[in-house]
């Protein structure tokens, strides 16, 4: 088996849950190195923990992120310090795994609830409805949400947001494609029905990949 210096690995990228329990696997079998054991109080194995992020570039640059921990608690325990550095939510979702199984998730109603508010809001527009007056009736009724209230697509609602500065920055297309792809690629293992992500990877991949997620508004739903 290999030799390892580094005796707590944390991985930080989305990839589906699967392929996260492999690659615990194999750090579990690999082996310290004998210096690192003796640093460690006899560590024989490095500890390894998925530990995907939610809060976007305003949530890294606001150091506010939320951390969703799969692991050994005892590497998630080693791993608090770094996190929190970086976050104000470290939440422990479980073993390995279950922190990409929640930021997946997370990521699922994100999509599918972004553009739900786009085509509810160019609708409106179509039928004559400010799309400011009717981002207030949203985010006073039944149809509030994140999407709608704090990431509001349609250009001025809301400042500092990617729709408010052309779409540029934020969370891209292209990564919201490729989290539904990895969602699709999940629940294809365990056999679980998710109609509402294969339609919504179809519309985000109409959508330019450069630019934040939000511009399904504007590049399919014409608002």
């Amino acid at each position: 088996p290999q030799e390892l210096h580094p005796h707590l690995l944390v991985d930080c990228s989305t990839i589906d849950p699967i392929t996260s329990r492999e690659v615990a696997a194999a750090a579990a079998a690999a082996q310290l190195h004998p210096n690192a054991v003796e640093e460690h109080d006899g560590q024989r194995a490095p500890l390894m923990i998925d530990a995907p992020v939610s809060g976007g570039v305003p949530g890294a640059q606001a150091g506010n992120l939320t951390f969703m921990c799969g692991g050994p608690q005892a590497a998630v325990d080693a791993a608090r310090p770094l996190l929190e550095a970086m976050g104000k939510r470290i939440i422990y979702c479980g073993s390995n795994g279950t922190g990409q199984t929640a930021k997946l998730c997370n990521n699922l109603v994100l999509g599918v609830s972004m553009a739900a508010v786009s085509e509810g809001l160019a609708l409106g527009k179509q039928l004559g409805l400010d799309p400011r007056l009717l981002s207030e009736i949203f985010n006073t009724s039944s149809a509030r949400c994140w999407s709608s209230e704090i990431y509001n697509p349609v250009p001025g609602v809301v400042e500092g947001v990617p729709s408010s500065r052309g779409y540029h920055g934020g969370f891209s297309s292209q990564l919201m494609v490729k989290d539904l792809s990895l969602i699709l690629k999940a629940a294809e293992h365990c056999g679980a029905p998710v109609p509402l992500t294969a339609e919504a990877r179809k519309l985000y991949s109409q959508v330019d990949p450069s630019l934040d997620f939000s511009a399904i508004y504007k590049q399919l739903y014409k608002g």
